[in-house]
């Protein structure tokens, strides 16, 4: 667990390596002439880092005399929002990922066209950085069962899926394969089907919708401290943001069932609410128990995955077809995902994206980044809210990547640490062992 929560195989590194050797290699080429006749003032490529320092989202640069290049304004993000993690993440080969890496665009001309990481001849050593970590990662259960480990694309800000490399590598191994699409289902899983189906060519037959009473219990209005006692009509009223990712998700044509993730502050009376609420939408609700039981407690969700799997029912389409304009798209996961009343943006935000339609992006997915605690952008807005507003602030086109990110709320590419980070609980103890990762 501690080797894959810190440097694991050093893909993260990797990752960084190559994208900032990309923001090195522009900075570079303009201070040697800038033969691109790149405008410093409309480059839109940032540095990554994998560390949570919001000191860092806004920067100015090269400052220190006409030796250290042209002062410019920059920031970091976090190396999981890197466009370079949803390439790795997303291609289908070594040629596949060379070819995106060189359609990043990095910024623009003075005459407004658009400058490419092939242009600066950038590509080739960065799939070179790229090389092992494109490789699927293959660790073990604790019951000796096969999985892939393979990128970390937060699906808050980015696309939220393992690579479709290990995923294409599980279905030619395995006679059923499980892949996770976290950050709730309005997220991930949108972004799953939406992004990474499409692009990939994968049809699910299946998906497994994880809850908790303990969340659902916070939904219903229940404070943190409190979870722990039972509380069945909080939990009835939370059930209401359930409901709406079963919804959700059956909008792809995809069967649903929900896993109760148990806890041992679970009460039977908890347990009954959630399976009857979720018997009224015609889905089963099984109680899982694999925290405690290993495998022998999800014996009852595998069988019934596998019942969903044969039978036939799934008849996958993505939310929105290709060719419908980038603004519409946005809406259309805005209403129909989180049940948004109205989606707004200032100016800008639309005329850019007029301006990508007419460059040819116009058919690329749109990937929201957006809280993982509502369905609104407001993350104190619990439960399955209705007619909200969603407020894009920004976009950014991820061009080697194959999508338009819609920056949305308060949502921060660079996260920050909280008030107590859990660094201030992390230690070696006197064996030598990790201790206070979780």
């Amino acid at each position: 667990m501690e080797d894959i929560n810190l440097h694991f195989t050093g893909d993260f590194h990797a990752i960084t390596s190559a994208h900032n050797l990309l923001s090195a290699m522009i900075d570079n080429h303009v201070y040697w002439g800038n033969e691109l006749n790149i405008d410093i003032r409309r480059i839109s490529w940032r540095r990554v880092m994998d560390m949570n320092d919001r000191a860092l989202r806004e920067i100015v640069m090269s400052l220190g005399g006409a030796k250290n290049g042209f002062p410019r304004e920059g920031g970091f993000d976090i190396t999981v929002a890197s466009e370079v993690m949803a390439i790795l993440c997303l291609a289908e080969n070594l040629s596949d990922l060379e070819r995106r890496l060189g359609q990043i665009v990095i910024g623009y001309r003075f005459d407004r066209s658009p400058v490419y990481a092939r242009d600066l001849k950038a590509d080739k050593a960065m799939a070179v950085l790229l090389k092992d970590a494109m490789q699927p990662n293959m660790v073990q259960t604790l019951e000796n069962n096969p999985a892939f480990v393979h990128g970390g694309p937060f699906a808050n800000i980015a696309h939220g899926c393992n690579s479709v490399i290990a995923t294409k590598a599980a279905l030619k191994l395995g006679d059923y394969v499980v892949t996770e699409a976290g950050f709730g289902a309005d997220l991930g899983a949108e972004k799953f089907f939406d992004i990474k189906c499409r692009q990939a060519g994968l049809k699910p037959d299946a998906a497994v919708i994880v809850a908790t009473i303990r969340a659902l219990k916070m939904n219903g209005g229940v404070k943190k401290e409190d979870l722990s006692a039972e509380n069945v009509e909080a939990l009835v009223r939370g059930c209401a943001n359930l409901g709406r990712h079963v919804a959700n998700v059956r909008k792809f044509g995809v069967p649903v069932v929900v896993a109760i993730n148990h806890f041992i502050s679970d009460t039977d009376a908890e347990i009954a609410a959630i399976k009857d609420y979720v018997d009224r939408l015609g889905a089963d609700a099984i109680v899982c128990r694999h925290w405690a039981e290993g495998s022998a407690g999800i014996e009852e969700l595998a069988y019934k995955v596998v019942e969903l799997a044969d039978g036939g029912q799934a008849k996958f389409q993505p939310l929105y077809p290709d060719e419908t304009p980038l603004f519409d798209k946005i809406q259309t996961v805005a209403s129909k995902i989180y049940h948004a009343g109205e989606v707004t943006a200032d100016k800008a935000v639309r005329d850019q994206l007029k301006a990508w339609e007419e460059q040819g992006y116009g058919n690329l997915p749109v990937c929201i980044a957006k809280t993982q605690y509502s369905f609104s952008t407001d993350p104190s807005l619990r439960g399955a809210p209705e007619g909200h507003v969603v407020h894009v602030r920004e976009v950014r086109l991820s061009a080697g990547a194959g999508f338009i990110v819609a920056i949305t709320g308060e949502i921060m590419t660079m996260p920050g640490l909280p008030s107590s980070p859990s660094a201030e609980r992390i230690f070696l103890n006197d064996e030598g062992e990790i201790e206070g990762l979780f």
